[in-house]
């Protein structure tokens, strides 16, 4: 018999994130006290102005199909926008594609730009989908390791070390999933340099590029000189604007790559959901969107204090600060409990949900990622547990 399953099929690995959030629902239909910090999802509601766009818009008919790189109208409000994020001007027509969300921006940039066997550096830990997307694309993976010690961003020597004739990319998460570091300047220049010699692309998915904390700068590729032809930027509309079940995102790059994933687009989706892409213009453009984002990003970073103050309180358990994004990428290795038993015995015995690290990779073990896109209310008590569920451990293990 011929063989049944794909390369792509057989290779892909399960999301830790959504393996252990399964799992947590599983327990929450048994019992009524499940707190869950797996999924990384903001818990406000989409703002009511951009839901009354996408209302509008059904009842204006605006229903039918779209251009396949998206609406003029939303292409010209995404070239505004990136305009005020980075300080660089892309054309509406040939240098923005509007995608079904950053996950799907992530699979059609490496199909655009990878052939077989071509490697992508990405890093370890990194976010649990990240390395399954150039697999789909025929294409490799080299996780490169990330230390708590360098903020979780690139030392240039492993990123040497990992080089090949086959390396063709690398990619970039800052604000960072799982560990809410952000890049720092200096960083960033030294990566774009390393990227300019070896003639790399760079892919830098900026989901969380609105959610930053203590008047932090947010640093891109495309702001130095000479990234912005080699860089592709990743946006999505999920969690700035809290509209993750939209599904709604956007490429920006240059021409000649942007050309080629609009082609990928029309042969895979034909094109995006017309009055979703109407609720985006009102999301960047919106007369109430800012205040309604800045309120968001407040409350995340007030949950982000508590989540630091409380950790740091248990004895066996550390968390450098978060800059950013909603995450905290807590240090275990004290308390001598694998990652991923950790992860299962705090959801088994307390009820409290949290993914391991090495869901992230295997530079993960020794950590356990908690995303604070939930309540203050949950938060206190949800640590709370988690420390009594560490007190437990350790005196049992001593």
């Amino acid at each position: 018999m011929k063989k049944r399953i794909s390369r792509a099929g057989s290779c892909l690995e399960r999301s830790s994130i959504r393996l252990f959030f399964e799992k947590q629902c599983r327990i929450a239909a048994t019992c009524d006290d499940v707190i869950s910090f797996t999924i990384g999802e903001p818990d406000f509601i989409t703002p009511p102005n951009i839901r009354q766009a996408c209302i509008d818009a059904i009842n204006a008919g605006k229903t039918k199909y779209a251009p396949n790189a998206g609406l003029t109208e939303l292409k010209q409000a995404v070239s505004r926008s990136v305009k005020k994020i980075y300080g660089r001007d892309y054309d509406a027509e040939t240098e923005i594609v509007i995608t079904n969300s950053g996950m799907d921006s992530l699979r059609l940039t490496f199909a655009a730009i990878l052939d077989e066997g071509d490697e992508v550096l990405m890093g370890d830990p990194a976010w649990a989908n990240h390395p399954n997307h150039p697999v789909l694309a025929g294409g490799v993976s080299v996780r490169v390791p990330l230390y708590e010690e360098n903020n979780f961003t690139y030392r240039i020597e492993d990123l040497e070390k990992a080089l090949t004739p086959r390396t063709k990319a690398i990619l970039l998460n800052y604000p960072n999933n799982p560990t809410g570091a952000v890049l720092r300047y200096e960083d960033l220049v030294k990566i774009c340099d390393f990227a300019k010699e070896h003639d790399l692309y760079v892919i830098s998915d900026d989901a969380y590029y609105r959610i930053i904390f203590d008047n932090e700068k947010y640093w891109s590729p495309v702001m130095l000189e000479g990234m912005k032809e080699r860089t592709l930027i990743l946006q999505t509309f999920s969690k700035t604007y809290a509209m993750t079940g939209w599904r709604l995102g956007y490429i920006a790059g240059p021409a000649d790559l942007i050309e080629a994933i609009g082609k990928i687009n029309e042969n895979s989706c034909s094109c995006v959901n017309t009055m979703v892409q109407w609720a985006g213009i009102e999301a960047l453009e919106g007369k109430d969107t800012p205040a309604e984002v800045e309120a968001m990003v407040r409350e995340f970073q007030h949950r982000r204090d508590i989540v630091f103050d409380m950790i740091n309180k248990i004895p066996g358990l550390s968390c450098a600060k978060p800059r950013g994004a909603f995450y905290a990428f807590i240090n275990i290795k004290e308390t001598g409990i694998k990652s991923a038993d950790f992860s299962n015995h705090l959801l088994e015995k307390y009820h409290v949900g949290m993914t391991p690290g090495t869901g992230f990779g295997a530079s993960g073990e020794g950590y356990v990622r908690m995303s604070y896109a939930t309540s203050t209310d949950k938060i206190i008590e949800g640590i709370n547990r988690i420390a009594a569920f560490v007190k437990e451990e350790t005196k049992n293990n001593d």
